[in-house]
């Protein structure tokens, strides 16, 4: 056994082999250096327990391919690029909605450039850096004043703390949602300091319900959406118009929580209808939120519009400093925003609109050219097929809505669907795609044509791997 040890070769002949590759010579020396280490005491492992026998398989020309494989692969950044073929647009395990191009050279420009973010170019002072977005968000929604913060959980969190808390909000029973990570309305509400005053069923809701829960606690009456979830059948909830009349009558503003919100009326689009910002606003909300990064298709954001009463009382909250969002979203927000000034392109430039809106003819037409790439690439290890399939929005958004969609199914010979879908998400570029029928299906909705290669190289390195 030490006879063995002595052969395995030493750490800086492999570094130096290593720096050779002009791949492996940008990294970090001590990363390479901690990484052939750790190979190396994997090799001493299998000599002690006697997977290794002769100095042969420890010869130097025979373990570097090995070594370079391993480290190739280990070395690889933990958050990194992959392709979502799921036919999911907006994934909230996949980094939700994708940036438009021109939201994508704003976040570079504001990265590796000074600006003006919190500087008044007119006064040569201190400005605010929401100013950037504030007029926009007024201009597109009709609100008379705009908020925005990290995420929509942090909004409904600083409403709650500034309008309401020590008091009582009164909120529908069918409204008090959980939606993904654990978030829970009630929870928010009791974190925020507000109390929750929960009126009517389950399914039914009334204008009175609401009308004899107001007494001298009562801080505001709120909407939640329902996200993720729709109650069917015999139901019943309260209009906001209605609401806004009974709120008047007891000086009370209205919260509206939108939850993944949307500013393009997409029952344009054959989608099922969903209130817009713009006529929540319209309708007499007073304080209205929303995401960035959902149906909107911007950045991760929490978005605040709506009286400028309630909206400056928010601004001056001390919790709004720590909700408050960077330079790279703020920069990713103003661009997409100004992309819905035109409302007649902005399906087409926001990635998540022209997404969610594209048609079954237009998918089964790209599904048919990606079924000619794989199979010229790997035809030899898998069947190839187009068939009809759903997507879905995500993201908590339009949950009952079924999209029609071009998927091709790929199905492995010799090896099962779920060996083959694992070895995708090892390839250097994953693939995550979702096994239907016995087959690895890839959803055309969230696929661009320019990932047409990346399917096909990880297909490449999969069938090479199982086949090996």
């Amino acid at each position: 056994m030490s006879r063995l040890f002595q052969h395995l070769p030493s750490v800086d002949s492999i570094l130096t082999a290593l720096t050779q590759d002009s791949g492996m010579a940008k990294l970090p020396r001590p990363l390479l250096r901690d990484l052939v280490n750790e190979f190396l005491d994997i090799k001493r492992e299998e000599i002690r327990a006697g997977a290794v026998s002769s100095p042969e398989e420890l010869a130097f020309e025979r373990l570097l391919p090995v070594v370079q494989a391993s480290v190739r692969v280990k070395a690889r950044p933990h958050f990194r690029r992959i392709v979502n073929a799921t036919g999911v647009v907006i994934h909230t395990n996949m980094g939700r909605s994708l940036l438009a191009p021109e939201a994508v050279n704003a976040v570079h420009d504001a990265c590796s450039r000074y600006s003006n973010l919190e500087f008044d170019l007119t006064s040569g002072e201190r400005g605010s850096r929401y100013s950037h977005v504030e007029k926009l968000l007024c201009s597109i929604t009709g609100a008379e004043a705009a908020l925005v913060v990290n995420n929509n959980a942090a909004a409904v969190m600083l409403m709650l703390d500034t309008l309401a808390k020590g008091r009582e909000v009164i909120v529908s029973r069918g409204q008090l949602v959980e939606i993904g990570g654990s978030f829970r309305i009630p929870d928010v509400m009791a974190k925020s300091g507000a109390v929750l005053r929960e009126v009517g069923t389950t399914n039914r809701t009334h204008l009175s319900d609401y009308e004899q829960a107001i007494g001298d606690k009562t801080a505001a009456l709120m909407r939640v959406h329902t996200s993720n979830f729709r109650v069917v059948g015999f139901t019943g909830e309260v209009d906001l118009t209605d609401m806004r009349k009974l709120a008047d009558r007891f000086g009370l503003p209205v919260i509206d929580d939108l939850g993944s919100g949307t500013l393009f009326p997409l029952a344009i689009a054959g989608m099922p209808p969903e209130p817009t910002v713009q006529e929540v606003v319209r309708q007499g909300a007073d304080v209205v939120s929303f995401s960035g990064d959902k149906a909107l298709g911007g950045p991760q954001a929490g978005i605040i519009v709506g009286r400028e009463e309630w909206i400056s009382r928010i601004k001056v909250n001390p919790m709004t400093r720590a909700l408050r969002i960077d330079k790279m979203t703020l920069a990713a927000l103003e661009a997409t925003l100004r992309l819905y000034l035109d409302m007649d392109s902005v399906c087409r430039k926001v990635p998540t609109l022209r997404m969610i809106t594209a048609g079954y003819r237009q998918l089964r037409s790209r599904a048919t050219n990606l079924r000619k790439a794989i199979l010229t690439a790997v035809g030899d290890w898998v069947n190839v097929s187009v068939r009809r399939g759903i997507s879905r929005v995500g993201g908590g958004a339009f949950p009952e809505c079924d999209l029609e969609t071009a998927l091709v199914a790929v199905v492995p010979k010799g090896f099962s669907v779920s060996e083959f879908r694992h070895r995708l998400l090892e390839a250097d570029t994953p693939v995550v795609g979702r096994v239907e029928e016995d087959a690895f299906c890839l959803d055309l909705r969230t696929l661009a044509s320019d990932e047409f290669r990346l399917v096909v190289a990880a297909m490449t390195q999969a069938c090479s791997r199982l086949a090996s």
